[in-house]
């Protein structure tokens, strides 16, 4: 009931035709409790004769008093008043019309409204302060409705909101976005530039812990130390650093630096060099080679001391430390070197895996005859044996004879000469036999006047063999490492009888023999490892022969330097042989006769193919989760080898709990991966004003 009064009044005060500047006459105020602001809006339109597109959500209530009478323009006012009061907006939807809106969709609309009320959309670059930080403290600034996001591209914000106050905006942008910090600049003349800023630093908060107001940075190359922030924070920083330095002047000429990763035995040489001091622990062989070490260390001087006070360096081996004995300005260039050198040194994980395989092919084929004529008979003595045919036939015919002279009583058994040959012949003929490869068939006979035998035999043999070795070691950069798994094996050296046997002695030599790793990585810097390696496979082979009985030795080695990539594989090298041999022998003429002749006839052949490859694996172990992701690979691979027994723990981890009093190795979780940023929020183009919505 009470809308509709107010709307009645409304009409017959505004909307009603009057004379020409009649209507602030005819007006003496507005009064409305708890209107509704979409029959206010209709209102306001009728009088004003401007057009109004109201939103569907558009929902609220009006509560005005006023006792003096309005013109169009203090009218519309009032409405842009009331509508942001109830979070509406009027944005511009051609000429003389306009659309009535949440101001929550007010930012996704294009044109402008009505006044300081108007929303609009705009884009403030900044030069000083980072578009983030400031997007993050302007948003309890804006409106509802509003939005203030960083571009993706330059460093600048974008706002919509109300006209005015995007003003206010700006003008506090203005104020935050621009550098008043001051610089200054302090050379240091009896201190380290790196040492002093971690002080001041600690001493004064970082950058990020002071909100970036104050950024302190070393500069190594002048020794100076570079202060930015506020002009009063400035000033602070740079007294209390000129104090520090000054002091450092006024302490006595003694230094004593903690090395943290660097070895001082291998770094006193390099700084002795530097200042042209002559290397410790010089022999008294003479005065000659004293002087002359003393000379290439001057020669080689870097670092000029002050004149008349000499510089010395020693180290303390008990804390792996070094001593400087200089003046202030040498102090600091010597400490500035150990700094730069005494840094955490990576690892290089190299693995090695030596392939070998090998196939050993023969067969053998012959016959060996053997006819004797016996005392008394015209008969000759005709015999057949070859190079490599086992057993030969004359140690049998040997050792036969020799029984059969026992058998039939001619030899004399008060000969000692004569029995030691039969039992040599015995012998002879046993060993033969031991040798035996393959199959060998024979016949034997005899008759008053010869003595007659055949021997056949027939071998094939295929041997292969395969040889899988992979050592593998971890080692500092640039620093040797080497790993051996195998035998001291005796070998001789030298052998002396002496005159008539009578003080004989041989000396002997311990060789290694097995798997040998000898490597020195060096780390690049585009990432690629350097390696100085030799790599061995060694082996016995077995006695030199029956009678000698020196060791044979198989020995495959590989020495070189290459350059891989860090995790790659390279092969360093290897062998492929093969040898065929085929070897015939025969008595002549006779082994040619067809048929017949393979009795006069052996053969044998035999091949050798060896296949040898080595590759090399190194890796780079930066951090210590990589040295952790790699040990618990290891050691998976190891523990899985080992077989559980019932309900107990695996025996390699029982012993690592019992024993080293840890927990297994288990490879490092990796970290989450951060979530993706939110995506800047688009203002798509506005629906066309097509009149669908007007009341």
């Amino acid at each position: 009931m009470k809308q509709r009064l107010f709307a009645t009044a409304l009409a017959c005060a505004l909307v009603l035709p009057p004379a020409p500047g009649a209507l602030a006459q005819a007006t003496s105020g507005v009064t409305a409790q708890d209107a509704d602001i979409r029959a206010f809006i209709q209102d306001v339109a009728r009088a004003t004769g401007t057009t109004f597109i109201i939103d569907p959500a558009v929902q609220g209530s009006v509560n005005i008093t006023r006792d003096v009478a309005m013109d169009e323009a203090e009218l519309l006012g009032v409405l842009l008043a009331v509508l942001r009061a109830n979070g509406l907006v009027a944005v511009s939807a051609g000429p003389g019309a306009y659309r009535v809106v949440p101001d929550t969709a007010a930012a996704q609309l294009p044109g402008s409204g009505l006044g300081g009320s108007a929303f609009t959309t705009q884009v403030l670059p900044l030069s000083s302060v980072d578009a983030r930080i400031a997007a993050e403290t302007l948003k309890p600034l804006v409106g509802r409705g509003g939005v203030v996001v960083p571009t993706p591209q330059g460093n600048a914000l974008l706002i919509a909101d109300y006209a005015d106050n995007i003003r206010r905006i700006r003008g506090l942008v203005a104020q935050i976005d621009s550098d008043t910090a001051g610089i200054d600049t302090v050379t240091l003349r009896n201190s380290s530039a790196r040492e002093v800023a971690a002080t001041v630093n600690q001493l004064f908060g970082s950058g990020e812990a002071r909100g970036g107001q104050l950024s302190i940075q070393p500069v190594e190359g002048s020794n100076s130390i570079v202060v930015r922030g506020a002009p009063s924070a400035v000033q602070r920083v740079v007294q209390t650093i000129l104090e520090l330095d000054r002091r450092a002047e006024r302490t006595g000429g003694v230094r004593v630096v903690r090395l943290q990763h660097a070895s001082a035995e291998q770094l006193l040489p390099v700084l002795q060099q530097l200042v042209g001091q002559s290397p410790d622990g010089e022999d008294s062989a003479g005065t000659v080679a004293a002087s002359a070490a003393a000379s290439d260390a001057a020669a080689a001087q870097v670092i000029t001391a002050v004149p008349g006070k000499r510089p010395t360096i020693v180290r303390y081996p008990g804390s792996n430390s070094l001593i400087i004995n200089a003046d202030p300005e040498t102090q600091r260039l010597l400490v500035d070197v150990i700094t730069q050198l005494d840094t955490r040194r990576e690892q290089v994980l190299v693995e090695a895996i030596v392939v070998e395989i090998s196939d050993n092919a023969a067969r053998r084929l012959g016959a060996q005859l053997l006819v004797a004529g016996k005392e008394g008979s015209n008969i000759p003595f005709l015999a057949t044996q070859y190079p490599g045919a086992s057993p030969g036939i004359m140690p049998l015919a040997g050792a036969w004879y020799a029984e059969q002279r026992r058998g039939d009583g001619d030899g004399d058994d008060d000969d000692d000469d004569t029995d030691s040959a039969l039992e040599l012949a015995r012998r002879a003929a046993v060993q033969s036999l031991l040798g035996i490869n393959g199959a060998l068939a024979g016949i034997a006979g005899s008759n008053d006047n010869a003595t007659f035998g055949l021997i056949i035999d027939a071998v094939n043999s295929d041997t292969a063999s395969n040889l899988l070795s992979t050592p593998s070691i971890l080692t500092l950069d640039n620093e040797e490492a080497k790993i051996l798994v195998g035998q001291e094996v005796p070998t001789t050296s030298g052998e002396v009888l002496g005159d008539n046997n009578s003080n004989p002695f041989r000396t002997i030599q311990r060789q290694d023999v097995g798997i040998q790793l000898e490597v020195t990585p060096q780390i690049n810097a585009g990432g690629g490892i350097t390696l100085t390696l030799r790599q061995e496979v060694s082996s016995i082979a077995g006695p030199v022969s029956e009678d000698f009985s020196e060791l044979v030795l198989n020995k495959r080695e590989v020495e070189t330097r290459v350059l891989v990539d860090d995790g790659e594989i390279v092969a360093l090298g290897g062998l492929l042989d093969q040898a065929d041999r085929n070897t015939v022998s025969k008595v002549p003429l006779l082994g040619d006769i067809p048929i017949v002749g393979q009795l006069f006839r052996h053969r044998s052949r035999s091949r050798d193919k060896t296949n040898l490859m080595v590759f090399i694996r190194p890796t780079i172990v930066r951090s210590t989760a990589d040295a952790q992701a790699m040990s618990a690979g290891r050691y998976g691979y190891m523990r899985g080898q080992l077989p559980v027994v019932g309900e107990r723990e695996n025996a390699l981890d029982e012993l690592v709990r019992d024993y080293l009093r840890t927990a297994p190795p288990t490879m490092p979780v990796p970290a989450p991966a951060p979530p993706p940023a939110a995506p800047v929020p688009a203002i798509p183009p506005a629906a066309p004003a097509d009149g669908r919505d007007a009341r």
